[in-house]
């Protein structure tokens, strides 16, 4: 079975379509996206010599409003990673109640071996070269291998560009040049949210155990949440390794000692464990938070967990999900428990346009009060239709969509 994230998208794509009585034009449509930029970026390094970089943006479809987010600086990037990411976006974005489309891009750079002015140089020319943007119609946010200081740099670019001041037209920036608070951990804060939900559903008190893979803006706020709520933190793992440890991790000295060492690797007190052995832990609860396509058909039938809560995009590949779901175990879907980052992305883009800045309790309250949402609607439909909750998820996403392309008179 296949790896390929726009595979595994296009999969759920179809199988929510059927469920849910979608139109197989609207999903036709959706299948394809809407518009694939592939340019190049050739730059000057610290050195003299011209590096060629290659870069992407994928438009999956806006009858919801303009496209947004995220922006991918990896080595390994693809042009399947991408639209994969972006039809996750479009349908993250009806999910969480969002007027926008789906949007990613990328370059294809390990940003480690990037000096700070290489960096920054490769932020603006990507904005420069980017053929389509503004805060009407395309706003890249971060993602893996970005962050806010690359993300301010963005903003630059497109407002020398353009001679006047646009905050909206870039997502994920500081608050210093008119960024939100809480952006940093909107999305582990999400995360957060919904698996308090979720335990309940599950019967699962305070002292269960919990393992997550990725300790880094994600998986690193979500493990210090559940750490301070009481949660047993058994298990978490960056890009060296993981570590484990059977009464429960103190997460705030690891967030300490990671920031004196740069890994969670040989934290004392613990044992080192590979990421394979984090995923495949007898806890109760598993919170991918990495990359996607961990979870596959060569460990699913491995992985022992009650209940798996999806931070990371597309962890869990189709041929995986099948054999977990028919072994019990419960997964609640992407779509839903990391779209706390593209709501805060949303409450950015409001405050930008309106110049009107929220302090840190409003911002709380509101994604908590979009998240409840977008997990009740979602369990909402689970029950009516009898599905998996990603199914579900992407039923409630696609009927939005759906009402939107017909009246926009597309299909």
């Amino acid at each position: 079975m296949s790896r390929n994230p726009f595979e595994t998208a296009l999969n759920t794509l179809h199988s929510a379509g059927e469920a849910g009585g979608i139109d197989l034009k609207v999903i036709e449509l959706l299948s394809k996206p809407k518009r694939i930029m592939e340019f190049t970026i050739p730059m000057r390094m610290d050195n003299g010599e011209v590096e060629i970089f290659t870069a992407y943006r994928v438009h999956c479809n806006d009858a919801l409003g303009p496209v947004k987010d995220g922006t991918r600086f990896m080595p390994n990037l693809t042009l399947d990673e991408v639209k994969a990411l972006a039809l996750w976006m479009t349908i993250k974005h009806a999910v969480g109640g969002i007027p926008a489309g789906g949007g990613k891009g990328g370059i294809i750079v390990d940003p480690n071996k990037l000096s700070n002015w290489e960096l920054e140089r490769l932020s603006r020319a990507f904005m420069r070269k980017l053929p389509i943007k503004g805060a009407w119609v395309d706003v890249p946010g971060a993602d893996i291998g970005t962050s806010t200081q690359t993300q301010a740099w963005m903003l630059d670019e497109y407002e020398e560009i353009m001679g006047f001041h646009s905050p909206a037209a870039v997502n994920d920036k500081p608050a210093a040049v008119n960024g939100t608070v809480g952006s940093w951990e909107a999305t582990g804060l999400g995360v957060f949210y919904v698996a308090m939900e979720a335990f309940k559903d599950a019967g699962l008190d305070v002292g269960c155990t919990v393992a997550v893979q990725g300790f880094g803006q994600v998986g690193g706020t979500t493990a210090r949440l559940l750490f301070d709520k009481g949660f047993k933190v058994v298990a978490v793992s960056d890009i060296n390794g993981g570590i484990y440890s059977k009464d429960g991790i103190n997460i705030a000295k690891l967030e300490e000692y990671v920031i004196e060492t740069g890994s969670v690797a040989k934290f004392p007190g613990t044992k080192a464990i590979s990421n394979e052995e984090v995923l495949e832990l007898k806890v109760d609860v598993l919170i991918p938070a990495a990359v996607q396509s961990v979870i596959n058909e060569e460990n699913a039938d491995k992985i022992a967990a009650k209940l798996i809560l999806e931070a990371a995009n597309g962890p869990i590949t189709t041929a995986a999900e099948t054999v977990l779901l028919n072994r019990n175990i419960q997964i609640v879907p992407d779509v839903v428990t990391n779209v706390g980052g593209a709501i805060v992305c949303h409450f950015e883009r409001i405050q930008g346009l309106t110049d009107d800045y929220w302090d840190m309790d409003k911002v709380k309250e509101k994604l908590k009060e979009r998240m409840m949402k977008a997990y009740q609607e979602t369990k909402a439909v689970t029950d009516e239709k009898g599905t998996s909750m990603r199914v579900a998820a992407w039923i409630n996403a696609l009927q939005k969509v759906s009402a939107a392309i017909k009246i926009r008179g597309w299909v």
